[in-house]
């Protein structure tokens, strides 16, 4: 297989694929956009935690999409407050047939997020030094340390990002009838914590909580999840360079 092994070699077979006007997706679903551009550019699957090709990793998304981007996930501090968080804010949802208490919401840091019927809400706050969650009786229950987010991002983006995007039609009524249009391939990289404050305080970037419960009654935590739509992802970013642009 010829992998890119640089950028020069991406931008080369990337410009050929955009050539090729739509290509069928490659598999059904909401996975299909990247696995075909993986195909397309004849890099193997696998689930090995390093970059794509050369330094670089590739995130691609359809033109149109409003689907939201799960940066990373980071349970909160301190230790074991999940725990209390599903005791204190969980609410019983028809979602679940066990009845059990469940903690799923998805917090910004504009407005409160209502629990349930619990009467309670939480929201997120931005301080220099920690992001935190606070409920609408003031009470501060859990917390991040800016620096360990920080260091969280630069863990699962090491590498320079390469952001693709690919007009998406349906020929058929089945998932496996999307076909893609290749058009714009932008380089990421200088990630900006600041920028990632910035985006938090506007609302933009969120915190998804989901904590439910096992069969004896301890959280299960599905992952606290910091997550943006795919579209404002450059914006966590100094720099882009536009690498292909085809209108």
């Amino acid at each position: 297989m010829s992998v890119p092994k640089n950028l020069e070699e991406f931008v080369e077979k990337f410009t050929k694929i955009t050539k090729m006007g739509w290509v069928k997706t490659h598999r059904a679903g909401p996975t299909g956009i990247g696995k075909t551009l993986e195909d397309l550019l004849e890099i193997p699957e696998n689930n090995i935690d390093g970059p794509d090709f050369g330094d670089y990793e590739l995130k691609a998304m359809r033109s149109s999409a409003n689907s939201m981007l799960t940066l990373f996930t980071k349970t909160p501090k301190p230790q074991k407050v999940n725990s209390f968080l599903l005791e204190t804010y969980g609410f019983m949802t028809d979602n679940y047939k066990n009845r059990e208490k469940v903690l799923h919401s998805t917090l910004n840091a504009q407005v409160f997020s209502s629990l349930g019927n619990t009467g309670k809400a939480l929201k997120i706050n931005c301080y220099p030094n920690k992001i935190s969650i606070v409920d609408n009786h003031g009470n501060e229950p859990a917390y991040w340390d800016a620096l360990e987010l920080e260091q969280a991002f630069l863990k699962k983006y090491r590498y320079r990002l390469i952001h693709v995007f690919a007009d998406s039609i349906f020929t058929g009524y089945d998932k496996s009838d999307e076909e893609f249009k290749f058009h714009t391939a932008w380089e990421l990289y200088d990630f900006s914590f600041e920028n990632m404050l910035n985006l938090l305080r506007e609302g933009v970037l969120k915190v998804d909580i989901r904590i439910g419960q096992y069969s004896d009654g301890s959280p299960h935590d599905h992952g606290t999840g910091f997550r943006i739509q795919e579209q404002y992802l450059d914006k966590m970013f100094k720099a882009k360079n536009v690498l292909v642009e085809e209108n």
